[in-house]
């Protein structure tokens, strides 16, 4: 069957590596068809609006988005409804695609480009599942006000019950096909809405009795990270902290140019991005690192268009590329060693092609 592709190239880096990505899955011999759209900064110069009528609707009719990075400091100006990220949210939204995942895998040749000694993180592997549309980011009311003349900032953190449930069962469903164990992160202690959280998470653990599950508050869960971060196999936390957690999880790995994430509808339906932002410093120089996208369309090929064999070549080609010591200038040893060279974002591509 034909696979509808919607790609969205993005602002800065974002789009200088997708032409390359694209490459790469045409290298694998798959019946995919693409369709292009414009999202964020580029579409905010074309059409003065962060995410055009037609690009969304040609989401809804594709099998899935594969995006790069939006924004930079060119639109940091505007008005905050009219930024690229809300471009980037409004998909979101209009897929209602809730569930965010953020794998930090390390390849095992990049242990020494961890910011921890390698042996805290040799063999990480390490799936946080992040509630996206819901939370303190899209919550009622928010603003900034006048209060006596002086200026009052507010949003409101809040999810229900139904929207806890399914970002819930997806997680205990992916803590199945690995290794059974799922830690939900909150701060029960101090908000009621993850008091909440808390309590729906554990009464949905009951229809899965062989899935291992604990609940941390959000800041040990920060310092277990940096402290012992192969404890974790999947996390499951709402939209504030998975946005700071993934974050955080993505240095254990060496680089944000490593992350890839998939962002799902319950129709398997997904939206695929480097984590990674648009880097308009390096834009245009052949430096960036094209891999965390390159894996991106490794998560799309696993979890919407269903070609887990073709996955798990992207990513063996990723690891072959690593082992054999070549690097883009993110993931370079601080200090030289033998058998590493640097290259660029096109060169990169290139080795992925070739090993795949």
């Amino acid at each position: 069957m034909t696979h509808r592709i919607l790609v969205i190239p993005g602002d800065g880096i974002g789009a200088e590596v997708m032409p390359h990505v694209l490459r790469v899955l045409d290298t694998l011999d798959l019946d995919l068809s693409f369709e292009s759209g414009e999202l964020g900064g580029v579409a905010i110069d074309r059409f003065g609006t962060p995410l055009p009528t037609p690009t969304l609707e040609a989401a809804r009719a594709s099998d899935a988005v594969l995006l790069g990075a939006v924004g930079g400091p060119k639109w940091d100006g505007l008005p905050m409804e009219h930024r690229p990220e809300k471009g980037l949210l409004g998909l979101r939204a209009g897929l209602d695609a809730f569930a965010n995942l953020r794998p930090a895998m390390l390849f095992a040749p990049l242990a020494d480009a961890s910011s921890l000694r390698p042996e805290l993180v040799a063999g990480l592997d390490m799936l946080i599942v992040r509630e996206l549309t819901g939370g303190i980011y899209f919550g009622e009311p928010r603003g900034v006000e006048d209060d006596n003349g002086r200026r009052r900032g507010f949003n409101t953190d809040v999810y229900t019950e139904d929207e806890i449930e399914r970002i819930a069962r997806v997680a205990f469903d992916l803590a199945g096909k690995r290794a059974a164990r799922l830690t939900s992160v909150d701060k029960a202690n101090v908000l009621e809405v993850t008091q909440l959280w808390r309590t729906v998470v554990t009464e949905v653990h009951a229809d899965f009795p062989n899935i291992e599950l604990d609940h941390l508050y959000v800041d040990n869960a920060a310092m277990q990270l940096v402290r012992a971060p192969k404890q974790f196999d999947v996390i499951v936390t709402g939209n504030l902290f998975g946005d700071i957690l993934s974050d955080a999880a993505a240095m254990l790995t060496g680089s944000l140019g490593m992350l890839p994430s998939a962002s799902l509808n319950a129709k398997g339906q997904g939206i695929y991005e480097p984590v990674h932002g648009s880097a308009p410093d390096i834009a245009g120089r052949n430096v960036a690192n094209p891999l965390a996208t390159i894996l991106s369309a490794a998560m799309m090929l696993r979890y919407s268009l269903g070609e887990a064999d073709a996955a798990d070549r992207v990513e063996a080609a990723v690891n072959t590329v690593l082992e054999d010591g070549i690097r883009t200038a993110d993931i370079m040893p601080a200090e030289g060693a033998d058998g590493v060279r640097k290259v660029g974002t096109e060169a990169m591509a290139d080795a992925v092609i070739g090993a795949l």
